[in-house]
C-alpha cells in the first residue's frame, strides 16, 4: 500500500470538507475555501475529524494516484488553515523591489525595469532597508500558485554561481565556483 496514501488527513479545528457527488473535494478553514477534482477510481470519506482516502486496487496507476491526492488534500488543508509564505532575496547592486497593490515592480540590472502583474490569491509585501538586500514576501493559500509565483519571480534574474548575485530564496544555499586563477 502507498505510504503517503494510506496516511490519513487530520482536519484542525475551523476546517470543514465537502464531497460532492463527482468527487470534488471543497476545503474551506479560517483563510478561504479551495477546490479540487479528485479521479473518480478513488473513494473519499470523512470520519471524525479525517479524511481517508481509499483506492480500489493495487495496479500501479492507482498507487500513484493514491499519494498524489492524499499530498494535495493535505496541502489545501494547510493552506486554509495556515496558509504559505515565500520569502525571495534580491541580492546585487542597485536591485530593488516596489509592490503597488498586485504590481511588482523591480529593477533587476537590465535596462528597464520589469513590472509584474500577480494573480489575486497572492498577497505580496516588500521590504527594503539600508544595508540589507530587498525582501519580497508572497503570501497565499494555494501551495501549487504560490510556487509558480515565485518561481517565475526567481527566473527573471536566477542567481549566478560565481559573485551569487540574482533573485535566491530566503535561506537556499548556493554552490559557488572559483572565479579565474592566475597563472603564475
Amino acid at each position: 500500500m502507498s505510504r503517503i496514501g494510506k496516511l490519513p488527513v487530520y482536519l484542525p479545528k475551523g476546517v470543514t470538507v465537502s464531497i460532492s457527488g463527482d468527487n470534488v473535494v471543497s476545503v474551506k478553514g479560517p483563510l478561504g475555501e479551495l477546490t479540487r477534482s479528485v479521479d473518480k477510481d478513488l473513494t473519499i470519506k470523512v470520519e471524525d475529524n479525517q479524511l481517508i482516502i481509499d483506492r480500489p486496487s493495487d495496479s500501479k496507476s492507482h498507487k500513484s494516484l493514491h499519494g498524489l491526492y492524499r499530498a494535495l488534500i493535505a496541502n489545501m488543508v494547510t493552506g486554509v488553515s495556515q496558509g504559505y509564505r515565500k520569502d525571495l532575496e534580491l541580492v546585487g547592486v542597485g536591485y530593488r523591489a516596489e509592490a503597488k497593490g498586485q504590481l511588482l515592480e523591480m529593477s533587476l540590472g537590465y535596462s528597464h525595469d520589469i513590472i509584474l502583474q500577480l494573480p489575486s490569491e497572492v498577497k505580496i509585501e516588500t521590504k527594503t532597508e539600508r544595508r540589507s538586500n530587498p525582501i519580497i514576501t508572497l503570501k497565499s493559500i494555494d501551495k501549487q500558485l504560490i510556487g509558480h509565483v515565485a518561481a517565475k519571480i526567481r527566473s527573471l534574474r536566477p542567481p549566478e554561481p560565481y559573485k551569487g548575485k540574482g533573485i535566491k530564496f530566503v535561506g537556499e544555499q548556493l554552490r559557488r565556483k572559483a572565479g579565474k586563477s592566475a597563472s603564475v
